[in-house]
C-alpha cells in the first residue's frame, strides 16, 4: 500500500466534549472509541466517507499539552477541510453554531473560510477549484 497520512492528533481537554462536538458541529463520524486503561482513549473522528485520515482525539496529559489545546500551530490555520459544496456545509455548520472567522471568499484556488472548533483551532473550510472550472 502506499503511503498515506493515517491519523492526525488533536490534543484535547475531554475526550467526550471533543468527540461530541466533531460529531454535533461538523457531522463527523466516530471511527474508533476504543478504552486504552489509565484514563486513556484511542478516539479517532473523520468526516463521513474518509478513506485513510482520522483525527486521533487526545487528552492532555500534561502542563505542556494543556497549554497546546487550542493553539496547536500557534495562531494559524490548523487543519483544511476540503468539501465538494462550500455552501452547503457553510449554511449547515453556520445553523450549527459554528464559529467563522470571516465571510466566505473566492480565491484563486477554490471558496474558502476559516472557522474555529471547540478549543479555537482555527480551520479552513475549502471547495477546491477544479481545472477549467470557474471559482
Amino acid at each position: 500500500m502506499p503511503q498515506h497520512l493515517g491519523a492526525i492528533t488533536l490534543v484535547v481537554r475531554d475526550y467526550d466534549e471533543a468527540r461530541d462536538w466533531y460529531v454535533a458541529k461538523l457531522g463527523f463520524d466516530v471511527v474508533q472509541d476504543t478504552d486504552l486503561g489509565d484514563g486513556k482513549r484511542w478516539l479517532l473522528v473523520a468526516p463521513p466517507g474518509t478513506g485513510h485520515t482520522h483525527l486521533l482525539l487526545a487528552k492532555a496529559g500534561s502542563p505542556a499539552q494543556t497549554q497546546a489545546v487550542g493553539n496547536q500551530t500557534g495562531g494559524r490555520v490548523f487543519l483544511f477541510l476540503n468539501t465538494d459544496d462550500f455552501w452547503r456545509d457553510h449554511r449547515l455548520y453556520v445553523a450549527r453554531g459554528v464559529r467563522f472567522h470571516e465571510e466566505p471568499r473566492v480565491e484563486a484556488y477554490g471558496t474558502v473560510a476559516v472557522f474555529e472548533d471547540l478549543y479555537g483551532n482555527l480551520w479552513d473550510l475549502l471547495q477546491l477549484t477544479r481545472p477549467g472550472t470557474p471559482a
